[in-house]
């Protein structure tokens, strides 16, 4: 073929498929403004043998509730992030994600969080999940996930919706802020400190030097006032250094209070992550899964939880305290199990003690 021949060929193929495009891209478009919802498709991810939070009911409601424009409307006139930010709005909703296919089904795919917890300490009625998203829990929900109660109350307020890892942050990012702020009250002290040693300096270089006629009890009159002078201007400064020092002293404590806060915080956002730990641990097991009814967990004498756990079995609660070593713990406490309540029988003692190291403590 000659070469023109093919040059001209391949134009007009490429002339064909462009002009597709556009006429493809016109006729989407041109489907795209008379389209119309038809029908609203609604899919719920991660469901599983511990119940839902979410249905499909419940978001169809949240549409309806809100009036936003969904079946019926033109595609054009739906504000699909609107609709995602609405189900967002929702504590235990991870994901939420809205389109409309070529058929007019507008297809709502919904992945709700999945709760390892539910905590039900003074004031609080939430769920948590192994990473640590706290979120209320909705009305009527009934998860099977472990319950957690007691005296301890958990490192955000009740009230609060989303991570306590971001919420730790957050409030160690004010605290840098507060200390900041209490840095720059220094700052007039840091010129006075400076201001008084040069006096102090200036102080130490005053000296007088007899004149060539002068009488000597003349210049012994003026070092005797020279003496005094500088005696009496060198406890001016050091009294005024103890007092700006005190001063920024002062000032440092209650920097080092916000510091002491911000070790609290950090603590208490460790110790609610061991206590997630030790959730998720008895739910792979498969007889703690089933055996543990109920965490109780109190805040020990050093601050950190304190756990007792309400077996299904018998009449008697495991003081098991901190979560640190959980499996050793548990291990020891199922030996204990096997070799001795099995023998004894299971009502034989009020409590069993596993906190303390290779030891296992009852009392009747």
């Amino acid at each position: 073929m000659p070469r023109p021949l093919r040059y001209t060929l391949i134009g007009l193929l490429w002339a064909a498929v462009a002009g597709y495009i556009v006429y493809s891209a016109a006729r989407v478009r041109t489907h795209r403004r008379q389209l119309v919802v038809q029908r609203l498709d609604i899919e719920i991810a991660d469901s599983s043998s511990h119940g839902q939070l979410v249905t499909g009911g419940a978001v169809r409601q949240w549409l309806a509730r809100s009036g936003v424009k969904t079946v019926g409307a033109a595609a054009r006139e739906v504000d699909l992030r609107s609709i995602e930010g609405l189900i967002l709005r929702n504590g235990f909703v991870a994901d939420a994600t809205a389109s409309i296919d070529y058929g007019g089904v507008l297809r709502i795919a919904v992945r709700q969080r999945r709760p390892v917890v539910r905590l039900l300490f003074d004031g609080y009625n939430a769920y948590a999940t192994d990473e640590g998203y706290l979120f209320a829990a909705p009305q009527s929900s009934a998860l099977y996930v472990p319950v957690m109660t007691g005296s301890y109350a958990p490192p955000a307020p009740a009230s609060y919706t989303g991570s306590i890892a971001d919420y730790t942050a957050a409030r160690i990012a004010e605290s840098e802020g507060r200390i900041a702020e209490i840095e720059r009250e220094k700052y007039p002290l840091y010129r006075a400190e400076r201001e008084n040693d040069e006096n102090i300096k200036a102080l130490r270089r005053m000296t007088i030097k007899k004149g060539l006629f002068e009488r000597r009890e003349n210049f012994e009159r003026r070092v005797k006032e020279l003496r005094e002078k500088k005696a009496r201007l060198r406890r001016e400064y050091r009294y005024t250094a103890r007092v700006l020092q005190e001063r920024i002293d002062k000032i440092s404590a209650r920097q080092a209070a916000e510091r002491e806060k911000q070790k609290k915080l950090r603590k208490s956002y460790e110790d609610f992550l061991k206590l997630l730990n030790f959730v998720v641990l008895v739910e792979k097991d498969d007889f703690w899964r089933s055996e543990i009814v109920q965490i109780v967990v109190a805040k020990g004498p050093d601050g950190a939880p304190e756990i007792e756990l309400v077996p299904r079995t018998g009449s008697h609660t495991v003081i098991f305290g901190s979560p640190d070593d959980a499996e050793e713990k548990l291990a020891k406490l199922l030996t204990f199990y096997r070799r001795g309540l099995r023998n004894i029988g299971w009502e034989e003692y009020r409590t069993i003690n596993v906190k303390y190291k290779e030891q296992v403590v009852c009392t009747k």
